[in-house]
């Protein structure tokens, strides 16, 4: 029998409930996350201001899923869920805009297997 998929709750969870890679998120994804608040990053050379839905680890590296909110000043043609490796993500800054949890986010996706720091339910 499959085990249950570990998740933190977004409201309760706190940097010293993260154990295993999500311990290695930097304090200040982890408050967007569980605060929905926006970050600031350069991701390839490109300024970007993300929404955070989800950190997680695939093949021992640290991702997060998020919603682009806009790419170099502009918003995106499309809403939907990028992901990025974390450590391609640099100038991480938290941004005073606030989010709510995305509906293109499925937090039951099988790629999210595994621990998780997710945003609750919109």
């Amino acid at each position: 029998m499959q085990q249950p998929r570990k998740t933190l709750s977004a409201r309760l969870a706190r940097t010293e409930d993260l154990t295993g890679p999500l311990a290695d998120l930097p304090p200040m994804i982890v408050e967007a996350i569980t605060r929905k608040i926006c970050i600031a990053v350069v991701y390839n050379k490109t300024p970007m201001t993300l929404a955070p839905q989800i950190a997680y680890t695939k093949h021992d590296d640290l991702f997060i899923d998020a919603v682009v909110i806009e790419r170099e000043g502009k918003p995106p043609k499309e809403v939907k869920l990028s992901t990025f490796k974390l450590a391609g993500l640099s100038g991480i800054s938290l941004t005073p805009q606030s989010f709510t949890a995305n509906t293109v986010f499925d937090p039951a996706n099988p790629k999210y297997e595994g621990p998780t720091l997710s945003v609750g339910k919109a």
